[in-house]
């Protein structure tokens, strides 16, 4: 079946062509879908305070759920900001804890 189909993939794609071109609405959407299929996610565009330190991801969780209540973001608009800031207060743990885990080291091995 798929070397009957692939012998008759151009004149296939052709008609579907025509057909689109013809005003026939599944061709049509058909033709649509192969130019641009769905995007899965789009580009939020929402003014996030600025976060320079750990404590600011409160204002911006803040933010996230009044935009949520004012309707500017989705709910999972809001899950995947807050999942950003989440790991960027991670982020900010580990290397915080590394740190302080370093100068332990080394105030302990300076005494030894």
């Amino acid at each position: 079946m798929d070397a009957l189909i692939d012998g008759e993939a151009d004149a296939i794609t052709r008609k579907c062509i025509e057909l689109a071109k013809e005003g026939d609405g599944p061709a049509l959407r058909l033709c649509m879908e192969r130019l641009g299929p769905p995007r899965k996610e789009r580009s939020v565009s929402f003014a996030m305070p600025a976060i320079e330190k750990p404590a600011d991801c409160i204002t911006a969780m803040a933010a996230i759920l009044k935009g949520v209540a004012d309707g500017e973001l989705t709910p999972g608009e809001a899950e995947s900001l807050s999942k950003i800031l989440d790991g960027y207060k991670r982020t900010v743990d580990l290397v915080d804890l590394a740190a302080r885990i370093e100068a332990l080291e080394q105030r302990t091995g300076e005494r030894q």
